[in-house]
């Protein structure tokens, strides 16, 4: 079986080694690029081939959020932000480049791997793909796509991921924290404004279904088909 490629993109060599060496004993392929210039060039190189790539925000050449925002132009692969940064601005921003996780520095490398095994299995790349169906709205997880009365939309990684644990748990009512939990992992500890600020994009890709994603005041949301 072909191994899983992740890119990581990180000035500091020590950084890309020890990240690296944490995947590879996971079983992963790991490819380095020493800015984000390079990260993008090597991306666009063999994207199809690269499942996941990791990004410093701080980078010589071009940094995280430009090489980010190259990727998100053409492709929906998951991206994992590193950053020494810890304000929230900054982690608003990553996220609304398109970034599906965001990990400060310093960190464990085990906690960084265990979420590039939950965001690759999330995306089926790791494990079974399913369907779910509700009220016209059609989720394939194995390729990724999304329909509404027959018509595909585009969602970013993680609006996809939040669509779909939602549809996977209709009728229950979910708190902030337990969404953050759940969808970003690993008790993510940004600020909770982070769901409202994808629920909003998703509603309004989504069209009139957005409405099924109602709002519950002072706690979170509910899925109603």
């Amino acid at each position: 079986m072909e191994k899983i490629k992740v890119l990581i993109a990180d000035d500091e060599s020590r950084m890309r080694k020890l990240v690296g060496d944490f995947l590879k004993k996971k079983g992963y392929e790991v490819i380095e690029a020493e800015n984000g210039q390079q990260a993008v060039d090597i991306f666009f190189d063999g994207g199809e081939e690269i499942s996941l790539v990791i990004l410093d925000v701080m980078m010589p050449v071009m940094d995280g959020y430009e090489a980010l925002k190259e990727i998100r132009q053409y492709s929906k692969v998951p991206v994992i932000m590193l950053t020494a940064k810890g304000e929230e601005r900054d982690e608003l921003k990553g996220f609304d480049l398109g970034a599906d996780e965001y990990i400060s520095k310093p960190f464990s490398p085990n906690i960084l791997v265990a979420r590039v095994d939950a965001i690759l299995r999330r995306a089926d790349v790791i494990g079974e793909g399913k369907r779910l169906e509700s009220d016209g709205i059609v989720l394939d997880t194995a390729a990724h796509s999304c329909t509404i009365d027959g018509s595909e939309i585009e969602l970013s990684f993680k609006e996809f991921e939040l669509l779909q644990y939602f549809m996977e748990n209709a009728g229950i009512a979910l708190s902030r924290e337990k969404i953050l939990n759940n969808v970003w992992n690993y008790d993510y500890f940004g600020d909770a404004r982070t769901i409202d600020t994808h629920v909003k994009k998703l509603r309004a890709k989504m069209g009139d279904k957005g409405d099924s994603i109602k709002t519950i005041w002072g706690m979170g949301y509910k899925f109603e088909a």
